[in-house]
């Protein structure tokens, strides 16, 4: 599944762990700070990491079926591929903002020196500040830490925002599924993309 994000930026956190300070001005003047956690997700963000995903869904950016409508016992950690330990989250002030999912693309011994970017998402009032950067180099540093030689994703071919992520993290073209999904009426190609590390 193409990786689904509207991230910017190109700050980077060292480790992808460490929380960091993040200002910014309310509507009526006032200084506020607020604290950003990146840190690997657990059980208990299940909820959470749902809801923001329903949140964010878009029939012009999503290749898989809109989420019903969160519940009390609705995760986002449903199967085999979608488990906590494949996930990083971003938390501001305690919120969870965003995600990224990175993960072996399949569980072949012969292929398990590759890790794949299967979605990163930035919650709409996060974007703009380089969280989507962070998220992506902290999932490079997990890749790596897990022994990966390669990551690679799929995104969708007018995700320009993403794409320009992407590519200023080093990760180039390796292929093109033309016209792969129908999107809001339109055919959308899928586009690989992949990086040595």
């Amino acid at each position: 599944m193409p990786a689904s994000s509207t991230p910017d930026g190109n700050a980077a956190d060292r480790d992808g762990a460490d929380g960091n300070a993040a200002e910014g001005t309310e509507a009526n003047g006032n200084r506020v700070t607020a604290r950003l956690v990146l840190r690997p997700a657990v059980a208990a963000d299940g909820y959470e990491v749902y809801a923001l995903e329903y949140r964010c869904w878009s029939p012009e950016s999503e290749v898989s079926e809109r989420p019903d409508l969160p519940r009390p016992d609705s995760t986002a950690f449903r199967d085999e591929r979608h488990q906590p330990e494949h996930m990083l989250v971003a938390e501001l002030d305690g919120r969870i903002v965003g995600w990224v999912r990175v993960l072996p693309p399949t569980p072949l011994a012969t292929n398990a020196h590759i890790r794949s970017i299967q979605g990163l998402l930035v919650a709409p009032e996060a974007r703009g500040h380089g969280l989507g950067r962070r998220l992506l180099d902290a999932a490079l540093l997990k890749a790596r830490a897990e022994g990966a030689r390669r990551v690679t994703l799929r995104v969708l071919g007018d995700n320009t925002v993403a794409r320009s992520l992407y590519e200023k993290a080093g990760f180039t073209v390796t292929g093109v599924q033309p016209g792969e999904f129908l999107l809001a009426g339109g055919y959308v190609d899928d586009v690989l993309m992949g990086i040595e590390l």
